[in-house]
């Protein structure tokens, strides 16, 4: 025998669905189960039922309360099927086909209420905001920065990396300077980047954000959770750059798509907007004279170190070794990283050297640092000796006799030369001696007595040659005769 309350949904399930079979396969009973229950409640023979479907009613009301205080606090985003665990807990009886209903009801009434108290459009005034938001490039991976100055709806829009504290306070203050000043405040969504924490639904901003808005004069305000209508305008300018800025094909470099997102901010703001029927850099012209000065130095935004300048005129950060201004040698400079860019400055704030980023073990170094040309580096024979020196003032020749010779494994190197230079210099002259240091290095003879050999042949010493070059030999002239010269006289 069925309970009253599987008595009452098999009733309600029929209601819904209008066939036996159908309600039966629903609530695992008989078909002709559902067609007797269904009969006898028409019939009004269930009073102990009805009286089950009065008390779930007032169950229904139970839940009511609870399902309108979950749906006002989500702004009607739960489901039904989170918020059913939630109304059993407070009493609630039914099924779940009713409780979606109820839901359902809940969430019309709560979106009719809100209707009634919608929010007046935002009255901008000059100078008064910017709005920024970040957004992916769909299949990318990359960062669309955008910034919308309020008034004059003046557009900013720039592509990055990542979309860290250091990125986005970098082209906040890129944006600064191109709108020439400051708002008197910078209107953002709840940013990890940006926020500390939460109070009172009150945003705390990062320290570092703190001390940003502090150097330029403006004041961090942050939107509501959930509310992305407050800053609607810089929503819409992600979505459009995101269309309508025509990328470069075939290539990630950042440059490339910043130089495309500067030319079509450049477009953008040249035409009458649609909202605001005026021109954004001709209302920019007005506004920027409301907007705050921009401070004399711009702030250093990044990973900060501290370096001394070595003896190399380097400085060495994250085992990358860069160069600076020679005329620091010995100082204390600050090395900022930032946007795979190493900037570095005085301790007076000025940049002094700007490198790109590389990889551990790598080297960057300007030319312009230092205060001579580069020299080639030059690991060949230096002189540490008398002999050596008299050797080596022969010239390139003798440098290329000893690098050879010692190439080949001489050890008795330095005997050989000093019998050179005390031996045969004095007696066949410097020209001739460097003659035949050219001839040994070339057959790979790197003794003394080789070169006597040299010397004593003459000119007529043999050139070494390639292999499969044609050997050209001027052969001696031989006394010719006639054949009359083997005549046997006295023969016919």
């Amino acid at each position: 025998m069925l309970s009253a309350r599987k008595t009452m949904d098999v009733v309600a399930t029929y209601r819904d669905v209008g066939s036996y079979r159908a309600a039966a396969a629903i609530c695992g009973v008989d078909p002709k189960t559902v067609k007797r229950k269904v009969a006898a409640y028409e019939a009004g023979e269930l009073d102990e039922e009805r009286a089950v479907r009065a008390g779930v009613a007032r169950n229904t009301d139970v839940a009511g309360e609870v399902v309108a205080e979950r749906i006002a606090g989500t702004k009607a985003k739960i489901s039904a099927k989170r918020l059913l665990p939630v109304a059993r807990a407070a009493g609630y009886v039914g099924s779940a086909r009713n409780f979606r209903r109820l839901v359902a009801s809940e969430k019309k009434a709560w979106r009719a209420d809100q209707a009634r108290h919608q929010r007046r459009p935002a009255v901008w005034v000059p100078g008064d905001a910017v709005a920024i938001d970040w957004g992916t490039v769909a299949g990318t991976g990359i960062k669309v920065f955008c910034a919308v100055l309020a008034w004059s709806r003046f557009r900013f829009v720039r592509f990055a990396r990542d979309e860290q504290a250091a990125t986005t306070l970098a082209l906040l203050a890129e944006c600064f300077e191109i709108l020439d000043g400051v708002p008197a405040k910078v209107l953002a969504d709840r940013m990890g980047c940006l926020k500390a924490g939460i109070v009172a639904g009150v945003v705390i901003p990062t320290p570092d954000y703190v001390r940003f808005a502090t150097h330029y004069g403006f004041t961090p305000d942050f939107c509501h959770a959930g509310d992305p209508e407050s800053k609607g305008i810089v929503e819409h300018l992600v979505g459009y750059a995101k269309r309508d800025i025509p990328l470069p094909d075939g290539t990630d470099d950042l440059a490339a798509w910043n130089t495309a997102a500067v030319a079509w901010c450049g477009e953008v703001n040249a035409v009458e907007h649609s909202e605001i029927c005026a021109v954004p850099a001709e209302r920019l012209v007005t506004e920027r004279e409301l907007l705050g000065s921009l401070p004399g130095l711009r702030p250093r935004i990044g990973r900060v170190e501290v370096r001394k300048v070595d003896k190399l005129s380097t400085i060495r950060v994250a085992s990358v070794r860069y160069s600076v201004p020679f005329r620091l040698l010995g100082h204390r400079v600050e090395a900022v990283t930032f946007d795979a860019r190493v900037r570095i400055y005085d301790l007076d704030g000025r940049l002094v050297a700007e490198h790109p980023q590389l990889a551990a073990g790598e080297a960057s170094v300007l030319d312009e640092h230092y205060p001579t040309p580069r020299r080639a580096p030059s690991r060949g024979p230096r002189a540490r000796t008398d002999i050596e020196r008299a050797f080596l003032s022969l010239g390139e020749p003798a440098e290329a006799f000893i690098r050879a010779g010692a190439a080949a494994g001489m050890t008795m190197l330095p005997k050989e030369i000093a019998e050179i230079v005390t031996d045969l210099v004095p007696v066949h002259g410097d020209e001739t001696v460097t003659r035949a240091l050219q001839r040994a290095t070339r057959f790979g003879r790197f003794r003394a007595a080789d070169v006597r050999s040299i010397l004593a042949i003459g000119p007529a010493a043999p050139e070494i040659v390639a292999a499969g070059d044609t050997i050209v030999v001027d052969l001696p002239a031989a006394e010719v005769r006639s054949l009359d010269a083997y005549r046997i006289e006295g023969l016919t």
